[in-house]
């Protein structure tokens, strides 16, 4: 019997077997407490030593191979070395070990056959636990032995025993999962890997004036702007309205730069002398190495740079020293700011750039990615469909990604990693992909990693100190509809350090002091974000082994911005959702005028009567009525974490030609020029329309999780103060409120303050349901 579509989209809680690194008696309990224990037979083989000669020249060139039933791996060789050091460490899953021994052999490596030199077999019932946080195993000098068991010449220090996940050794490790695969590039590809993101800076450039420019036609007004170059960001002033040799701009032109800078900033003063043709008067390279940073609001020194002139000699280019003009420009690294490299809905980070800023970590995030089960085959390979799974998980400036599961629609990773938490109001976003990077030939053929699927969890909706277990459905929208490739299960838990600290954070400003005293334009910050999103995606596939390009786009949500009929119609009727209360409301106060239900109307009629005698008490009654609803639904607060919402997204019945446009490049490919001139127009305003009426509907369920305990600390917070409001006011005379409430909405301006209110703060990191929007 097929599910129907809503269940079978729908998130499921799991009881995992967990505590796979748990130690009982007076030992600490390991970070491996979130996943499900998986058992390892380690062999490092770390060097040998007077190993006999088998070429010609009396040398050999050895190498270590280990061999358990099926699985096979082997260690690199060296040329011409009888004491030869690898270092190199095995691990065979107890699962799949369908042998009795395990057999270490030392070989020669030859053209056509290699020779053997001696092994060391061992027993498996005789190989000894170890069982983190205990010491390492030491290893030992082994005897090498011929195939009928006697003595051979030469040793090998080997170290065996078994172990779990939890083990040191377990990274590193060349895994029997990845019998499959060979070469140095492919094993390298497939094992869990922690990457850190770039550090990120925003970089002004005041551009203020020129002096003294050199024009080649004395007979004209010149039209001088300044060309900025940053990698590859390229931003221009305005043409100067001095149209003089000395000419003024005093404008601010915005940059992402990214540490280690690699490229210097090129500052080019040009004169336009006619249409499409620019003339260069000079130009400078600046050093971001040697540029002031600044913490806060206050301005850093100006400074002069001479402008460089090159010209022709005999076709070749050479500076032109002759006259040297100047500009004058205030340069600085903005370390106030936090650099935004992901969707504004989905910050894992909140933090400004420069590391003195920070506040203290509130708490520890914890992720243990258990398996996944039924995931959809995902490419050919020798004729049959397969997959290659890796799991990405980003939070703050930390990434990771799990080893690959070679050829598995049901892989099982169990591996956990942690994050220190700065704020509650943040989310992390955990990716599901196909490894096709795994045979030296998918490189030229320009393989990308395919996408399985995606999870966000926001930490505020989780409580403290509880260990979520959830079976997560992993949805992927095509231009065929959306589609189910598999399930995630998951084990996550938020630990908080101080109570007190965390309730705090809900009175701050969600981002840096920065961005309200010198706030950023949106075109800046769509700019920026998309330059930032590409920086940080084009360093971190160059790490070894690369996150690819495709994997960080698709985790930092790049591309979402872009018109889609199907997201526009899910936002409106977001709003119709929140506003369907108020019409509840409405309809509910029409039937009492109705006399629908006598005894209601009766009551209100009293409650009506006793609030205009006494107006005193209406305030009172409204908050303490707003608090006992908050606890009334105490009892129905969400007991999971969100997850992807195939309805409210509007993915489960999205008409195809509706996909069709979602899907279509940018610009248009439809082939009439008209169209595709219109068609890019209205889609470019669409998406802002569908930006503005998304933030609409954040902000009325923001209201609507005041009281649903979606974030269970913001709603206690919430009903205490409607409590203590209760009582305050009923003890107050409301002309005293009312007078207090209106001296300070008309306060003078120098009482109030450019950061948001206490209020407002708190408002602003309610959670809202774009946690959930595919």
């Amino acid at each position: 019997m097929q599910k129907p579509p809503q269940e079978e989209f729908a998130l499921k809680e799991t009881n995992p077997r967990l505590g796979g690194g748990k130690i009982t008696g007076d030992k600490l309990t390991s970070t491996y407490d979130l996943v499900e224990q998986m058992q390892y037979l380690y062999v490092r083989v770390v060097k040998a030593k007077d190993l006999p000669g088998k070429d010609v020249t009396g040398s050999c060139d050895p190498y270590v191979e280990v061999k358990l039933g099926n699985y096979k791996g082997a260690t690199r060789h060296f040329e011409k070395k009888t004491n030869p050091e690898w270092n190199q460490v095995f691990a065979f899953s107890k699962d799949r070990i369908q042998a009795s021994i395990v057999e270490v052999t030392v070989k020669d490596k030859d053209v056509v056959k290699d020779d053997f030199i001696g092994r060391v077999v061992f027993d498996l019932n005789e190989i000894p636990k170890r069982v983190p946080p205990d010491s390492p195993l030491a290893p030992q000098w082994y005897r090498l032995e011929d195939r009928k068991g006697d003595k051979a010449k030469g040793e090998l220090m080997l170290a065996v025993w078994w172990g779990t996940q939890a083990d040191e050794a377990f990274p590193e490790a060349w895994h029997s999962d990845a019998a499959a695969v060979s070469g140095t590039d492919a094993l390298a590809n497939i094992r869990s890997k922690v990457y850190l993101s770039p550090k990120l800076w925003y970089l002004r450039v005041n551009v203020i004036e020129a002096q003294d420019l050199v024009i080649t036609d004395k007979g004209r007004f010149p039209e001088v702007y300044v060309r900025a170059i940053l990698g590859n960001q390229a931003l221009r002033t305005r043409v100067s309205q001095s149209r003089t040799i000395n000419p003024m701009w005093n404008e601010d032109l915005m940059f992402v730069a990214a540490e280690p800078f690699e490229e210097a900033l090129i500052l080019s003063v040009e004169d336009r002398v006619g249409p499409n043709k620019d003339e260069v008067l000079g130009r400078c390279a600046i050093s971001l190495q040697y540029v002031d940073r600044r913490f806060d609001h206050k301005p850093v020194n100006t400074r002069w740079f001479n402008l460089e002139k090159h010209v022709l000699v005999e076709g070749e280019k050479k500076k032109e020293t002759k006259f040297a003009s100047r500009i004058h420009t205030r340069i600085c690294l903005e370390g106030g700011y936090h650099v935004l490299d992901e969707s504004t809905h989905y910050s894992s980070d909140l933090r400004p750039t420069a590391k003195p800023l920070w506040k203290p970590s509130i708490g520890v995030l914890e992720l243990g990615i258990v398996n996944a089960h039924g995931l959809m085959p995902m490419k050919m390979k020798d004729g049959r469909q397969t997959t290659d799974a890796y799991c990405v998980a980003k939070y703050g400036q930390k990434w990771v990604r799990t080893r690959t599961i070679i050829d598995s629609f049901n892989p099982k990773w169990n591996e956990q990693y942690t994050w220190e938490v700065s704020d509650p109001c943040t989310v992390i976003t955990v990716g599901v992909f196909d490894n096709c990077h795994l045979h030296g030939g998918d490189k030229a053929n320009g393989a990308r990693d395919s996408r399985i699927g995606k999870v966000r969890i926001r930490l505020s909706t989780l409580e403290t100190d509880r260990v979520y277990t959830h079976s997560y459905p992993l949805l992927v929208l095509h231009p065929s509809g959306v589609k189910k490739m598999g399930e995630l299960q998951m084990a996550v838990r938020f630990t908080c350090s101080s109570l007190l600290n965390m309730m705090h954070m809900y009175s701050l400003p969600l981002l840096p002091k920065m961005h309200y005293l010198h706030p950023l334009t949106v075109s800046q910050l769509d700019n920026l974000r998309h330059q930032a999103t590409q920086i940080v995606s084009m360093r971190l596939s160059r790490a070894e082994p690369p996150l690819r390009k495709e994997v960080v786009e698709y985790m930092l949500d790049v591309g979402s911005h872009m018109w889609s009929m199907r997201r526009s119609k899910a936002n409106f009727f977001r709003i119709m959702g929140v506003l369907g209360g108020v019409i509840a409301v409405g309809r509910w106060f029409d039937q009492i005028c109705n006399w629908k239900t006598p005894i209601t109307t009766v009551l209100i009629h009293i409650l009506f009567f006793i609030l205009v005698m006494y107006p005193e008490l209406i305030l009172p009654t409204i908050f303490l009525y707003l608090f006992l609803i908050g606890v009334w639904y105490y009892r129905w607060r969400p007991r999971h974490p969100p997850h992807m919402d195939t309805r409210l997204s509007h993915a489960d019945n999205a008409h195809p030609d509706e996909l069709d446009e979602e899907f279509d490049t940018f610009p248009t490919s439809k082939p009439a020029d008209i169209v595709r001139m219109r068609y890019d127009r209205l889609r470019s305003i669409a998406g802002r329309i569908q930006t503005v009426v998304g933030d609409l509907a954040t902000q009325g369920e923001r209201l609507q999780s005041l009281l649903s305990w979606r974030d269970p600390r913001a709603t206690t917070l919430f009903i205490i103060f409607c409590l203590v409001a209760a009582v305050v006011l009923y003890v107050t005379p409301f002309q005293v409120v009312a007078l207090v409430t209106g001296f300070y909405v008309l306060r003078h301006p120098r009482f109030r303050h450019k950061l948001p209110s206490v209020p407002l703060n708190f408002f602003r990191r309610l959670p809202a349901r774009t946690d959930c929007m595919l």
